[in-house]
């Protein structure tokens, strides 16, 4: 902030409290003795009202708030660059905050720092913190109960597109991912979406509804072997989705797929390394057991 808006944030400040205390006083002053009762001089209704001053008490509650503003600028930063002197920042009050929390909390992340993600993962109050780390950081997008949603992951199941073991799942937080499904309209045109969106279909076991995919099974073994494989299974190196079960990102419908094979799909998992390495992999755990969960029910 510069001097000059500083300097006017200052006498604006001063100028209203001044204006507010000067009315105060002029108008108490001006007021009969609070004895004489006197009306406005017209009625409303048949209703006459009193011209009375202002209580007593009213006005040195007024005079109290007046004192309380004018000491809470001298204590705190409120007029333009001007600290106050007891130098309260708000940064400064968030780091004290931090520095306690940490402080508690150190020998509970401590005690799991040096277990496995695995047994973490197995220990109920470890669990009970992980999930509370997801409900802050990750529930906005995966859900309140993991599940996912259209474009989101279902956290719970375990169908993987990156990985689903521990090193893979603490990867995924400490750096992110990024989808990179390119878009395939301008190269194979309309009808080698349709037919290849139905060849896509037909390898997940879903009905094409009728549509030739000779022309799309030429498209994906020319074009989409690359990264989902001769077989459609996939690769959790490069993030490329399993197309021959029943689990769908961005739907199975020939619509939805025709889609993404037009324009592409570019999902995005920001990074959580600022969550730092003990709440990672607490975390990491609780997003494990989700998923083991589902192996041990079936």
């Amino acid at each position: 902030m510069s001097n000059f808006w500083s300097g006017y944030i200052i006498v604006l400040t001063l100028t209203m409290i001044g204006l507010i205390l000067w009315l105060l006083i002029a108008t108490r002053k001006g007021q009969r003795p609070e004895e004489t009762e006197e009306t406005v001089g017209h009625s409303f209704d048949g209703i006459e009202e009193y011209d009375n001053p202002l209580p007593r008490w009213w006005f040195m509650l007024f005079m109290v708030t007046i004192v309380f503003a004018g000491l809470y600028l001298i204590l705190y930063p409120g007029m333009g660059k001007f600290p106050g002197i007891l130098g309260w920042t708000k940064e400064g009050q968030y780091d004290d905050e931090v520095t306690a929390a940490r402080e508690q909390y150190a020998p509970i992340f401590a005690k799991y720092a040096g277990m496995t993600v695995e047994q973490v993962s197995q220990d109920e109050s470890a669990l009970r913190i992980g999930q509370r780390l997801y409900a802050i950081n990750c529930s906005v997008c995966h859900g309140s109960d993991a599940r996912g949603a259209y474009g989101f992951p279902n956290l719970t199941d375990n169908d993987w597109i990156w990985g689903g073991q521990p090193e893979q799942i603490k990867t995924t937080l400490y750096q992110g991912r990024q989808a990179a499904m390119p878009a395939w309209l301008a190269i194979i045109g309309d009808d080698g979406v349709r037919s290849t969106a139905a060849y896509v279909r037909q390898m997940a076991g879903i009905e094409t509804d009728g549509v030739d995919t000779t022309l799309g099974e030429k498209v994906f073994n020319t074009n989409c072997v690359a990264c989902h494989g001769p077989q459609g299974k996939g690769n959790e190196l490069i993030g490329s989705p399993n197309l021959t079960d029943d689990v769908w990102l961005y739907g199975s419908s020939m619509l939805q797929i025709q889609q993404t094979l037009r324009y592409g799909r570019n999902g995005n998992m920001p990074a959580q390394a600022h969550l730092g390495d003990d709440k990672i992999h607490m975390l990491a755990a609780y997003v494990y057991s989700l998923s083991r969960r589902d192996v041990a029910a079936k």
